[in-house]
């Protein structure tokens, strides 16, 4: 480039340096205004811009979202040195879109409820305190400590962070750390890898024409929701799919399901067996490609038996028999409500042999390709390390318990009784972005930046067909100085326990891109260090060499239990997940706490969940408070009544009931979890979430509703026409025989 000419990427560059002010500018190459000093690039501030920095023009820089572990691609859109607005990244592989999850963590990053400096309890209660003082505290409770006496308690972590985790770890001489996530596909993972070698393969809705899922809200909070979404428009386009959902409680997916089906909760793999046993009696489906177990057990399950167990009616079965029979290939789905009981591996294991009955194995479900690089896959969280977790501090067996990226004094059932065993925990460490549930019961308090202010790498948990390593960086400048990105924290704990691998890096930045620079050749494609490390900032990630995987079918048995009826506790609780709450660790960001529940509508508040007919039976209507008592307690929130739950059962969605978590989350609903059973899965382990029984009861008290929207019905105006999938015919002029 010569004179004052300018083409348009480099334009976009030089407005990343006006936009951003002191954040790092990807792939920058302008002399005039970046300066290499040790390998770190410094941007001039515009006090005075040059003429082609535009005010109130947005630049965007590639990121990566951390507001759910499927850890989507994004871009911000930075001005005047603020970040304002995050959108999907085209370039990545695992999302290329953004979800609300995603686009409301802009508050996180803004949340005027941030912990802005360390904090040390003195007296009882959490005190500002000088890094200084952190770090001296830090290094006189954990320099003393014997080997095998610290754990590490954290949510998904992958990349570079984990890397750096489990060295610190080694250095200490501890190998326990417990990766928890309260919303997990675990029990499915624990299927497919019985059943075909490879525990996440590549789930192909996109080349599906019928979808039969069990639970699995794939449009909402399963696995790779932005993934799926955009698998959903291709099995939606053209010649039309057909989605069927079997669930107690309408998901997300469910409302956008042709069919949906409420099925007694914890009987899905009797009803699998049911449509099995339909296709091969009915539809003619050969058998030859099960055992002759597994058909010796579907012979044992006609549709009168099921529906005794299961309330599905045989016409129903019948259908759904049909509908995967007439749209071929078909791809059958299991997740949260068909895993999340006692017998939910059977349930998984019924669904995924309903894939090998149909021959859906190698063509809508293939075998996916996992990252090369061992140390930075992702580290994935499941339930049990919650229970595993309790029973350890129970036992006393640590002197000090790091906590990051996970809230289990929130998440915890009451039978746990978690802060009251994480007492007995001598020192314990919260590096943490707010002031939750567990982070307040913490001795320290480390304050985090937050991901939009730090430089991470991210593997994605769930990469089906590519592996790629996506790269955050930071969108502007620190809001409060005294935070610290989690990789900076741990590197600057393993540089104050000495280990000589890491001395020579001034900070996490100086160890990142030299991990990278230092990628093998057929990574880098080719380019310098310098010119790789441009480009992975510039595209938000890194193409990483890929395994191929492979299938091998090796189906199970598939006997099932069936739940037992409770006569004291005659109701099903079914804690469900929305991606608004999620987990609860949205629940302090206000844009969605006012978004309304995509199915009931309510925001900022809980509910209830139940079935006309169970409504009537317990004289209730809408807005009453009710009861709703388990064997370990009882939470009173507002009834909503609505026909997208079972009879059986009432569904509390999870996210809110916060102690804690600052001014947006406090005080505001309730916590189903704290209610559960002390169930586990039989076969996993896994927390045994929708197995609680329940009654539920009037306390006499009504308020309205905080509820967006109006009737349910068209009261006979028809306004909108619709007529079963299978009939919509898109030939031009056809008869629609619309209904």
């Amino acid at each position: 480039m010569s004179g004052n000419d300018i083409n348009r990427r480099d334009f976009l560059k030089f407005m990343g340096i006006g936009g951003v002010g002191a954040a790092t500018l990807s792939g920058c190459d302008m002399p005039t205004t970046i300066t290499l000093e040790e390998g770190k690039e410094d941007v001039v501030s515009y006090l005075a811009p040059e003429e082609y920095a535009i005010p109130g023009i947005g630049i965007y820089f590639a990121s990566t979202c951390q507001q759910c572990p499927s850890g989507c691609g994004v871009h911000g859109r930075v001005r005047e040195g603020r970040l304002l607005k995050l959108e999907g990244n085209p370039a990545a592989m695992n999302g290329r879109g953004l979800c609300q999850m995603g686009q409301a963590s802009v508050q996180s990053h803004y949340n005027p409820d941030r912990i802005t400096q360390p904090m040390a309890r003195k007296n009882g209660a959490l005190t500002p305190i000088s890094w200084d003082e952190a770090w001296q505290l830090m290094g006189d409770k954990v320099s003393g400590v014997d080997a095998g006496r610290s754990a590490w308690f954290t949510g998904t972590v992958s990349g570079h962070q984990a890397k750096l985790l489990e060295a610190l770890n080694e250095a200490w001489g501890s190998k326990d750390h417990y990766v928890y996530e309260a919303v997990n596909n675990a029990v499915g993972k624990a299927v497919n890898e019985a059943v075909l070698g490879d525990p996440m393969p590549a789930y192909r809705i996109d080349k599906a024409k019928s979808i039969l899922s069990f639970g699995a809200d794939f449009l909402g909070t399963w696995m790779s929701p932005v993934h799926f979404s955009r698998e959903y428009v291709k099995f939606r386009g053209g010649d039309r799919g057909v989605l069927i959902q079997v669930e107690p409680k309408m998901t997300l997916t469910g409302g956008n399901a042709d069919l949906w089906v409420a099925a007694r909760p914890g009987t899905e793999g009797v009803l699998a067996l049911g449509i099995a046993n339909v296709l091969l009696t009915k539809n003619q489906v050969k058998g030859d490609k099960l055992p002759q177990a597994a058909l010796d057990e579907i012979a044992k399950y006609d549709v009168n038996k099921v529906t005794e167990i299961t309330g599905v009616g045989g016409d129903t079965m019948v259908r759904i028999a049909n509908y995967l029979t007439n749209h071929s290939p078909s791809l059958v789905l299991s997740g949260e409500s068909a895993h999340n009981h006692v017998n939910g591996y059977e349930n998984a294991m019924a669904a995924m042999m309903l894939n090998v009955l149909l021959g859906n194995v190698g063509k809508t479900i293939e075998p996916s390709n996992s990252i090369a690089f061992e140390d930075l896959k992702a580290k994935h969280g499941n339930s049990r390390a919650l229970a595993d977790f309790a029973k350890a501090v129970d036992g006393g067996k640590y002197d000090v318990v790091f906590f990051h990226g996970a809230n289990p004094v929130y998440t915890a059932p009451a039978h746990l009784a978690m802060a009251e065993k994480l007492a007995k925990v001598p020192f314990k460490v919260a590096l943490s972005m707010f002031p939750d549930e567990t982070t307040v019961a913490a001795d320290l308090v480390l304050p985090l930046s937050s991901p939009y202010e730090e430089w991470a790498t991210t593997v994605a948990p769930y990469q089906p067909k590519e592996a790629a390593i996506s790269i955050s960086q930071p969108l502007m400048k620190q809001l409060y100085p005294e935070t610290m990105g989690l990789g900076d924290l741990l590197l600057t704990m393993l540089k104050h326990h000495q280990v000589e691998d890491y001395a020579d890096y001034g900070d996490y930045y100086a160890y990142l891109r030299a991990a990278l620079e230092q990628m093998p050749a057929s990574v880098k494609g080719g380019k310098s260090g310098g010119q790789f490390w441009s480009a992975a900032l510039q595209q938000g990630l890194i193409k990483a060499p890929a395994k191929a995987g492979s299938l091998k079918v090796s189906l199970g048995s598939i006997k099932q239990s069936i739940p037992q009826a409770g006569n004291d506790y005659p109701l099903h609780l079914v804690p469900s997940t929305n991606q608004n709450m999620y987990d609860g660790r949205n629940a302090n960001l206000p844009w969605l706490q006012e978004a309304p529940d995509q199915i009931s509508k309510v925001f900022w508040d809980s509910w209830a969940e139940l079935h006309p007919k169970t409504a009537a039976r317990l004289g209730v209507k809408e807005g009453d408070y009710v009861r709703v008592e388990s064997d370990q307690g009882a939470i009173e929130t507002q009834v909503y009544i609505h026909k997208g739950v079972h009879v059986d059962a009432v569904c509390v969605p999870i996210g809110r009931g916060h102690e804690a978590y600052g001014r947006y989350a406090e005080g505001l609903g309730v916590n189903p979890l704290k209610i559960l059973s002390p169930a586990v899965e039989q076969k996993s382990g896994e927390l045994a979430t929708h197995a609680t029984r329940v009654r539920v009861s009037k306390t006499g008290r009504h308020a309205e509703l905080p509820r967006l929207g109006g009737s349910e019905t068209q009261v006979g105006r028809r306004l909108v026409s619709s007529i079963p999938a299978d009939a919509f015919r898109r030939t031009e002029g056809g008869d629609n025989n619309v209904a």
